[in-house]
């Protein structure tokens, strides 16, 4: 009886990674500005190989559903599993731990474009694992498909060089419209993109994140299919780093 119950337990859990892993709609690509990020009374440090460049850096590759799901549209598995009423994207489909041998010729690449800001450990590979844990593993591509298709996209479509394009360039002074983030985003990816804002030391409502939609192959960006409610203003700066 208890070899039944303990197949029965484990026949679960795998279908809730399958179930989990396979349901996704599309995938967020998120940036972060890093003036914004430490332009808060939280702050920010840097990691061990030093300060970041002044550039978007990369925050996660995000499974995403186009419709959050109601419990009862959960398989019925994972229902019994998560025991939430809503659910927006996978997350934490299996237990497959990050090796760093599997993305060493990437982690000059990641060192520069997907760097820690966090003021705890100040090692980036920190930071890859958390994102690697909770989303790569509902990404349906192995680890170093995943880093590889962040960094890919962040190189295809370099979004300081495009705002800087359109005269949206870093200041501590100036602000921007955010209709015109948005028509440059546009314009020089030829997608939609979804904004997110945070506050400022001084209260001033700042350009925080990008999400740039890619389809759910990981090869395309495509126009993001869900309207983001991203505590922005009309105005907004972009501080200076």
């Amino acid at each position: 009886m208890k070899l039944v119950v303990v197949l029965s337990a484990l026949l679960l859990l795998s279908l809730v990674a399958v179930s989990s892993a396979e349901e996704f709609d599309f995938f967020y690509l998120v940036q972060q500005w890093p003036g914004s990020f430490c332009d808060t009374k939280k702050g920010c440090c840097f990691p061990d190989t030093g300060k970041p460049a002044t550039d978007f850096g990369i925050h996660g590759l995000w499974p995403n559903y186009a419709k959050c799901k109601t419990r009862g549209e959960l398989d019925g598995a994972l229902e019994m599993v998560t025991k939430r009423k809503k659910k927006c994207w996978p997350e934490n489909c299996n237990s497959e731990r990050l090796k760093l041998w599997e993305i060493k010729d990437l982690v000059t690449e990641l060192d520069a474009n997907w760097p820690t800001l966090a003021c705890k450990g100040g090692k980036s590979i920190e930071f890859w694992t958390h994102e690697w844990e909770k989303h790569g593993t509902c990404s349906n591509l192995d680890q170093h498909g995943y880093f590889a298709t962040a960094l890919g996209f962040k190189a295809r479509h370099n979004l300081t060089g495009i705002l800087a394009d359109a005269g949206i360039v870093p200041s501590d002074s100036e602000t921007y419209f955010l209709s015109s983030i948005r028509d440059a985003i546009k314009q020089g990816t030829g997608f939609t993109a979804n904004l997110e804002c945070n506050r400022g030391v001084a209260g001033e409502t700042q350009l925080f994140q990008v999400y740039q939609c890619i389809d759910r192959a990981g090869e395309n960006l495509i126009d993001c299919p869900l309207p983001m409610q991203g505590n922005c203003k009309d105005r907004v700066q972009l501080p200076a780093f």
